[in-house]
């Protein structure tokens, strides 16, 4: 018997596993100032939604563009802690949406007010599978409940 030299396409589960995992390295290696890695998981050019945080429109970043903004934000932070959970994976050929639920909490020492924020709700993501890769093309954060300081993103990026 012969063996192919080829890798064996994922399973259906493989797949959902690769994109859940690629949608919760975005938030491991922001909080880990991972930036170079944080980089590896976009598309040339993604859309991003955080309108429901920030009001606006949503805008299209370069993977470099993004990380220049959450390093500039989320760096001026002591600590963040974004937890995904609850993925809901949708495959369909080469492209993916993954949901999931988050809270994101941001720790900045300061002399006046509390020293957390804290933010909920939840991720859509859209992906494209490229070279055999789930790339991000799409990050839509759809903020519903906050709690603590919500002055600390300005402080921090100051």
């Amino acid at each position: 018997m012969t063996e192919s030299l080829e890798a064996a396409a994922p399973s259906p589960s493989e797949t959902r596993i690769e994109v859940a995992e690629t949608c919760t390295r975005m938030a491991v290696h922001a909080d880990r100032r991972e930036w170079a890695l944080l980089r590896g998981l976009f598309a040339d050019k993604v859309l991003l939604d955080y309108t429901s945080l920030n009001g606006g429109d949503p805008v299209r970043l370069t993977p470099q563009e993004i990380v220049d903004a959450w390093s500039a934000t989320l760096g001026g932070f002591d600590a963040t802690q974004h937890l995904i959970a609850n993925h809901l994976v949708q495959v369909d050929g080469d492209g993916a949406v993954c949901t999931a639920s988050f809270q994101a909490t941001h720790r900045l020492a300061t002399s006046h007010g509390a020293p957390l924020w804290t933010l909920g709700g939840d991720y859509r993501w859209e992906l494209a599978r490229t070279g055999g890769r789930w790339l991000i093309t799409t990050v839509v954060m759809t903020a519903t409940w906050g709690d603590g300081n919500k002055d600390l993103p300005a402080q921090a990026a100051g």
